[in-house]
């Protein structure tokens, strides 16, 4: 077996104080094992917020330059090791080779955007009543941060995250998900090698029970982000709203695409394929749901099957790879269970794949199902896996209200060439990310990410909305004596 692996504390790695373990499967072949995963203690997770918090005075001291130079270093460090990263991240989470890369070119252009914000202007001036007198804003660090992030973007989510939190002058503790150790400790590595001090950047391993929960509930925690499931997410917010410390979370979404009877079929169907199907559906923005006008229903369909059947399912180290497995034997199982109890007509999958690779892994065939009632658990609950439920909507209205009959905001498209149709969707859709004539999933990293409703608490993530959280807002006056 593999070496337990150790916690990134105070510039070095650290053993875990519990002897228990956890083991990292790859997903596309469950005989390599690709990692044991210390399960943390409330006493780990101490250590790594003493260490944050010793690092702070020396860290929010320096300059915005001087930690936009740190920044710059760990990029480049990144880009040194891109190759590795790529395909350690194939191997742990089983993203497809390609979609790995470019989410380690994503990397790069996050650390060099944030880079960039540690010297940009902050606060502004603000007339004073008092005769004379210098009124205005400054931003100020929060401190400690905890961030705990997911499995499915294994280090672009927690740079997004880490990257601007380190700019603006905090230092950061990174719990990342079980499933995701590896990728995350080539974090800590890459930000060690480029020279940020003992203390700014740590890793912390294991549960959120064993080291989730006692990291939030720190007194020297200052502010929290989380990315995760819904049920976590509502944890996460309650601990944070008993500390009074702040706190954003992204807790998924069922994204939609409409398609209108004068939108573009081809384009439309290639990009609802790629919503619905890379990387398995595991994208928290991936399109979950289509509702079609019904006289192009069965043309759209069919193209859409077409793009799907076009897609190569195997191996995530072939660069032919689109989608790969589903994470676990219990997110297979739950997505198999949920395509059993549907009643609506299955246009393509629906059957388990069948050969040596696909039995050793944790593989779902891409499934188009339509007819699906907009209430039925298959357009209701977020499956994170490659199907894509399909209803029929009379008219832009008919399909809004379905589209937004849902707990979950996060990202919908429309298809359309109708001015007048866009304009009415863009104020009446609820979702945080609006498109039209694009596919639902990403964002800019210079944009700012999040949702409405169920799948975010209301704050936003990247670009500006960084510095919002990240700082808190000080007045100062200054008068004449």
């Amino acid at each position: 077996m593999t070496k337990p692996l150790s916690h990134f504390i105070a510039g070095a790695s650290l053993g875990s104080s519990g002897s228990d373990v956890l083991l990292d499967l790859n997903p596309s072949d469950t005989r390599d094992v690709v990692a044991e995963v210390p399960v943390g203690t409330a006493a780990d997770a101490a250590s790594a917020v003493a260490a944050a918090r010793a690092a702070l005075p020396a860290w929010r001291g320096l300059t915005g330059p001087a930690r936009a130079e740190h920044l710059h270093r760990w990029a480049a460090a990144i880009e040194a090791r891109s190759e590795e990263i790529a395909q350690a991240m194939a191997r742990e989470v089983g993203k497809p080779i390609g979609e790995a890369r470019g989410e380690v070119g994503r990397c790069i252009v996050i650390l060099r955007y944030y880079a960039g914000d540690a010297v940009r202007s902050v606060g502004e001036v603000v007339p004073a009543q008092v005769a004379g007198a210098l009124q205005f804003t400054l931003r100020e660090p929060l401190g400690v941060v905890a961030l705990i992030t997911p499995w499915n973007f294994p280090v672009a989510i927690p740079l997004w995250k880490a990257a601007p939190a380190l700019a603006f002058g905090n230092t950061v503790v990174l719990k990342p998900s079980e499933q995701s150790p590896v990728m995350a400790l080539l974090l800590a590595e890459t930000a060690h090698a480029a020279g940020l001090p003992a203390g700014v950047f740590n890793v912390l391993l294991g549960t959120g029970q064993g080291v989730g929960e006692p990291l939030l509930r720190s007194a020297e925690v200052r502010g929290i982000s989380f990315t995760g499931s819904a049920a976590v997410g509502a944890r996460v917010a309650a601990i944070a709203a008993e500390r009074n410390v702040r706190y954003q979370t992204e807790m998924g979404g069922k994204n939609v695409v409409i398609v209108m009877p004068d939108a573009d079929l081809d384009l439309a169907a290639k990009l609802t394929a790629a919503g619905a199907m890379r990387y398995a559906g595991q994208k928290c923005t991936a399109t979950s749901r289509a509702v079609v006008a019904p006289q192009i229903e069965r043309e759209f369909l069919e193209k859409v099957r077409e793009q799907v059947e076009g897609f190569s399912l195997g191996p995530v180290t072939d660069p032919a790879c689109a989608i790969g497995p589903v994470i676990s034997a219990d997110s297979r199982k739950r997505i198999w269970a949920a395509l059993a109890a549907t009643k609506a007509e299955v246009v393509c999958g629906g059957v388990e794949s069948t050969g040596v690779v696909f039995k050793r892994g944790f593989f779902v065939t891409p499934t188009i199902v339509r007819g699906v009632d907009p209430g039925a658990p298959l357009a209701q609950e977020e499956l994170f896996g490659p199907v894509l439920a399909v209803s029929s909507a009379d008219g832009l209205d008919e399909a809004i209200a379905i589209a937004n009959n849902s707990r979950y905001g996060l990202s919908a498209s429309l298809f359309t060439r109708d001015i007048g149709a866009a304009l009415k969707y863009i104020h009446r859709i609820d979702v945080g990310l609006v498109r039209i004539n694009g596919d639902t999933t990403g964002v800019d990293p210079h944009a700012p990410f999040g949702g409405m409703k169920g799948s975010s608490s209301g704050s936003r993530e990247q670009g500006s909305a960084a510095r919002e959280f990240y700082t808190e807002t000080k007045t100062v006056q200054v008068n004449p004596v």
